[in-house]
């Protein structure tokens, strides 16, 4: 206990299970189908145990690593099938961040400049996530008003949390207004949508100022221990959006400081109750599940998470 607040866990170790149905009104013969199902290894999070079910059993499995390189899976299935079933289990421990006070303050101008002359990763550098993605278009309109939180001379680490804080302030949660194809544009005229939406639309607001963002999806605890929690797939700490696949962003802030997530659904820093599964430029390339199939006329599809504290 700490100024009559409860302390943060230090490192928690989760169990998740990620499983998606899709119930087609005609047979389907064949499909092939791509996952980011797998959480990342990272200098703070361990992935211990991964495994994967499909129903029915494929013909083949196979996995490598992306581009960006996250683990992706890859299955086929040749025979009649009216009901597919993917179920992705993993057992995580996931250390705190340092605390957002030890990041050093550096005038968010000079992040920018220093975007262009990033070093490699492997094969991705920050000034990859300054350019346009599919999903995820520049506009002045967007860096006029990313920029009352980036005001000249501001810390970037204090514009970053600024404008996290607004969108979540100024955006209503609301999944029934968008859809995974939904422009960003549209989701700043609505100002609503879920968890995507928000991370596409400050990733857009980063980019039209120069700075480089990447897209993050994983999950959050969903467990309902504190009494008092609300509102849409809350957890115990009220976050929403904890009963599905969950998406934030990450910001390079220059050399000293490298990658911070930030999540603006929940006007916080990525944490120890978030799970990193992958990250891409957008929504696109780390898309959960997806394929191509014939026939199979209509379909439906469920969608059903479950992070549990194991320690």
């Amino acid at each position: 206990m700490k100024n009559g607040t409860l302390e943060a866990p230090q490192t928690v170790q989760y169990a998740v299970r990620h499983t998606t149905t899709y119930r087609y009104s005609e047979a389907v013969p064949v499909c092939h189908n791509e996952i980011h199902l797998v959480p990342r290894p990272l200098p703070r999070q361990r992935v211990m145990e991964t495994a994967l079910v499909v129903e029915p059993a494929p013909a083949g499995v196979s996995s490598s690593i992306d581009y960006f390189g996250n683990t992706v899976g890859f299955f086929s299935i040749e025979e009649a099938h009216e009901q597919l079933v993917v179920a992705a289990s993993s057992r995580v421990a996931v250390d705190a961040p340092p605390p957002w006070t030890d990041l050093p303050d550096i005038p968010w101008e000079q992040v920018r400049d220093a975007v262009g002359g990033t070093p490699g990763n492997g094969t991705v550098t920050a000034r990859e996530f300054v350019c346009e993605s599919p999903l995820v278009r520049s506009a002045p309109a967007l860096a006029a008003w990313a920029s009352s939180s980036f005001s000249p001379g501001r810390p970037w680490a204090d514009a970053l949390l600024d404008l996290t804080r607004r969108i979540h302030r100024d955006f209503v949660y609301d999944p029934t207004a968008t859809t995974t194809s939904t422009p960003v544009e549209d989701v700043f005229a609505l100002r609503r949508g879920v968890c995507q939406d928000f991370a596409h639309l400050q990733i857009a607001c980063l980019r039209s100022l120069g700075l480089a963002a990447r897209y993050v999806s994983g999950y959050l605890c969903n467990e309902r221990r504190v009494h008092g929690s609300t509102g849409a797939g809350a957890n115990d700490a009220g976050m929403v959006g904890a009963d599905a696949s969950h998406a934030w962003l990450a910001c390079w802030g220059g050399p000293e400081i490298g990658w911070v997530d930030v999540d603006p659904t929940n006007d916080c820093p990525a944490g120890v109750l978030h799970v990193t599964v992958a990250w891409g430029r957008d929504y696109g390339d780390v898309s959960p599940v997806k394929g191509v199939c014939v026939g199979g006329g209509t379909h439906v599809m469920d969608v059903a998470v479950h992070v549990r504290r194991t320690a």
